[in-house]
């Protein structure tokens, strides 16, 4: 049985079902209405099994009642008919582009891509189907890799091509695709020992400049700041099914912890595909405040909207454990953060023959 087939099969009939609800209700007389998971911090609950955060049982309805949900449900079902057509006709759409279609929905077209994206984002609740299987891609690529595994991507043309992205690449590493499931992307010959995720191209850079995929036998990947949702498929993939430990090298911020939260246990958006994009073994090895202070680096001074962002990181449940606590009351007290680029302060190697290898010798990974 042809699975992307299967998968595809699988997201038509969903988008059906849900015009279905609506004509049903529309044939009895009913207002239609869709009722949908809640996506706000008060319903996103710690699911114990899987380890990650996820959509709690609370439900918000749309109903026709009044204007604005009557056009949230008209934009439904124009995003469904296009969707649908694109299934037909084999095309994909990049998610600016689903936007710019809704020019011709008359009074449905959306206000801004903001609107589209979270629409598409409630349709994946809704159906239980991947934005990839409605054939919707983002504009950004994935994240750049480099280490020694072999990926064998399928071509336009449905070909198989086999790549070492240690040995067959540049400086710049594998670009990751939109698309990682298993029917466009798998892994042979996974020849590394650990995952090291990192934050910004320019450490990115040094990592490879000074051969640390090699000298670790470590893959290295570039999150390109906040991670595409591919980059965080790719890393829970390869952790679960190569069972490789996954480490997440961050600047020093409240913004660059979040980045490793949403690595190890998924963000507010994306709570409803946790299981599939976070990996809550992932750890840390990111600048701490208490990195400041041992390895005296170059700081800024907290702004305002940095306190602030890690005062709310305090209350979040993501952070709930002593380490991250002591390390954002540190950062609140010492009023500094940090950037990766600042263990250039002892020169170019220090982080991959200093830093580095002492943050990960505690780890057991070196």
């Amino acid at each position: 049985m042809n699975d992307i087939k299967d998968r595809y099969d699988a997201a038509f009939k969903s988008l059906e079902e849900i015009a279905e609800q609506f004509y049903t209700q529309l044939d009895k007389g009913k207002i239609p209405e869709m009722k949908i998971s809640t996506r706000s911090k008060n319903n996103i609950k710690f699911n114990k099994r899987s380890g990650v955060w996820k959509l709690g049982n609370s439900k918000s309805t749309r109903s026709a009642k009044k204007i604005s949900g009557a056009v949230m449900i008209l934009r439904t079902l124009y995003m469904l008919d296009f969707i649908r057509d694109m299934l037909d006709k084999e095309k994909s759409s990049t998610l600016r582009e689903m936007y710019y279609i809704s020019e011709g929905w008359s009074k449905a077209k959306f206000g801004d891509q903001k609107e589209s994206d979270r629409l598409a984002e409630d349709i994946e609740i809704v159906t239980d189907c991947l934005r990839e299987d409605f054939k919707l891609r983002p504009e950004e690529d994935g994240a750049r890799i480099i280490g020694d595994i072999v990926v064998e991507e399928k071509t336009r043309k449905g070909d198989i091509r086999k790549l070492n992205c240690r040995d067959d690449v540049g400086d710049s590493g594998y670009t990751v695709p939109y698309n990682v499931e298993k029917d466009k992307l798998n892994f042979s010959n996974v020849n590394v020992d650990f995952i090291i995720a990192i934050e910004t191209g320019g450490m990115f850079d040094r990592l490879v400049e000074n051969g640390f995929d090699e000298e670790s036998n470590a893959l290295l990947v570039h999150l390109k700041g906040q991670p595409a949702r591919s980059t965080r498929r790719l890393i829970k993939r390869l952790n679960k099914e190569e069972n490789l430990p996954v480490v997440v090298f961050t600047d020093g911020d409240p913004w660059s912890f979040r980045i490793f939260a949403s690595v190890a246990y998924g963000a507010i958006n994306s709570a409803h595909l946790s299981e599939l994009l976070a990996t809550p073994t992932a750890e840390y090895v990111g600048i701490t405040a208490s990195d400041i202070l041992n390895y005296d680096l170059p700081t800024d001074k907290l702004k305002s909207t940095d306190r602030n962002a890690l005062k709310q990181e305090l209350e979040d449940p993501r952070f709930n454990t002593r380490f991250w606590k002591d390390e954002i009351e540190t950062m609140l007290e010492i009023d500094k953060k940090a950037e990766q680029q600042a263990l250039a302060k002892y020169g170019l190697d220090y982080v991959t023959e200093v830093y580095l290898p002492e943050k990960l010798g505690e780890l057991g990974l070196l």
